[in-house]
């Protein structure tokens, strides 16, 4: 039998945008996202499941179920309004008390330093992360948080999904507000977000060698559509492009040769600064963290000649016919996930620490039956066994983080699509009492815990 570590972290992963709420309290200045508006299918921002106010209930949770480890996401805005200039005390001592209420519990935090909410102010003042003076403001307000909460807090992330900034999710998340959506643009975000990590990493090594700092990806296995040698070619170049190029990245400073030739032949080699290189150079991550749901396949033939790798998902993605599918079209796929714990860890040879994982399915409370998610006991059972399994192919593997505990809106504010073992009952426009009830895979995974992943 498989025995994982004795410090093995087990626990869950948060961001504020989609957990806080209270966006005109505590001296919080709005993000992106705060004025973002209600769908018929999403909510708003406003109130998400009031973690502001209610967060002692949901660490209560976090310790009953045997939890560990509790990732959450600072607000720029909340601990310093508008990106730059004066910091919001009420907004770093309600992390204070969220951090040393963590501690009070037995729950080593970690935080992420940005989770796609840019401060408003600094998005219409320079566009994002398009614009160098966004990555100087973040280095501050970086600094700054290591300053108030690094002598409590040991594991840091820079960028949630930083990989994300190569796909033109870029456009959506980096506070980029206008613009051409070019290929210059794409290229240019996802060089100052690595260069932002670079800087902070830089500063976690040298002056607070006590703590750890990671690199985070969205890493997906993906398969060639079929036995075509332009499939496989097709996969290759996708990973090289939006996931490996970053993975090397954080662990040696070196941009992949392939990502850099390709940028010197489409006009992009002006991005690529000596002596922005040379800090990149420098950093190196004390773990790989990654978030994983599921797999995908990549079609050549629904690729047109010439498209660029940072594009194939638009036009060249499909499902695999050997596997289950959820109602938003995501593929279970628990071999993928020890797939990618063997290829982050060969490739990056650091411990790997997978902080986001699990499914989302559309569920109902009654108001007096525990709602039953099987369909979710399968799916931990299933990816807890294949990261074991890896732990014993001899991939060292940190912990384990759901997404999540609890309930919270979907990054695109949907409410109706479900991630927790615990149900908030609120809807996407109907807030309800935003109750928390535990379903019937809470009682699973509270075993799981207990025994360190020998029962599942």
């Amino acid at each position: 039998m498989t025995t994982l570590r004795d410090d093995f972290f087990w626990g869950n992963s948060t961001s504020s945008m989609q957990t806080e709420g209270a966006t005109n309290e505590g001296g919080k200045g709005p993000s992106v996202y705060d004025v973002r508006p209600a769908t018929e299918s999403a909510s708003d921002w406003s109130v998400a499941i009031d973690e502001y106010h209610r967060y002692p209930e949901d660490i209560a949770l976090m310790k009953d179920l045997g939890m560990n480890f509790y990732r959450f996401q600072i607000s720029w805005s909340r601990v310093q309004p508008t990106g730059e200039g004066a910091f919001n005390e009420a907004g770093i001592a309600f992390y204070d008390r969220l951090i040393n209420d963590l501690l009070a519990a037995g729950i080593q935090p970690m935080i992420c330093l940005y989770h796609f909410d840019m401060p408003l102010a600094l998005a219409q003042k320079y566009n994002g992360f398009l614009d160098r003076h966004v990555v100087d403001a973040f280095y501050v307000y970086a600094q700054e948080m290591l300053k108030r909460f690094g002598d409590r807090v040991r594991y840091w992330i820079t960028f949630n999904e930083q990989n994300l900034y190569s796909l033109t999710d870029a456009f959506v998340i980096a506070g980029y507000l206008e613009g051409p959506r070019s290929l210059h643009d794409l290229y240019q975000i996802q060089h100052n977000v690595a260069l932002a990590h670079a800087l902070v990493a830089n500063t976690v090594h040298a002056d607070y060698p006590e703590l750890q700092i990671g690199g985070m990806v969205a890493y997906q296995q993906v398969y060639p559509a079929t036995a075509n040698p332009q499939d496989v070619a097709a996969v290759r170049r996708f990973k090289e492009y939006v996931m490996d190029n970053l993975v090397d990245i954080f662990t040696t400073g070196q941009y992949s040769p392939e990502v850099v030739s390709f940028m010197q032949r489409n006009h992009l080699a002006d991005i690529l600064k000596p002596a922005e290189l040379d800090i990149i150079s420098q950093t190196r991550s004390d773990f790989l963290s990654f978030s994983y749901y599921s797999s995908a396949v990549m079609d050549s033939t629904k690729i047109p000649l010439g498209t660029v790798p940072n594009y194939y998902p638009q036009v060249g993605v499909g499902h695999s016919p050997y596997l289950p599918t959820n109602e938003w079209q995501w593929q279970v796929d628990p071999q993928g996930f020890n797939t990618v714990l063997h290829d982050l860890y060969n490739r990056g040879r650091v411990p790997v620490f997978p902080i986001e994982n699990g499914i989302g399915l559309r569920e109902h409370w009654d108001g007096k039956h525990m709602i039953q998610d099987d369909a979710r006991i399968l799916y931990m059972r299933e990816h807890i066994q294949a990261l074991k399994d890896a732990v014993a192919e001899g991939v060292d593997v940190l912990g384990y983080l759901g997404w999540g505990l609890i309930d919270i809106p979907s990054s695109q504010g949907n409410m109706d699509k479900r991630y927790g073992v615990v149900y908030v009952n609120r809807g996407n426009h109907d807030l309800k009492d935003l109750k928390r009830v535990p379903k019937k895979s809470y009682a699973w995974l509270k075993e799981a815990i207990q025994s360190n992943g020998a029962v599942l």
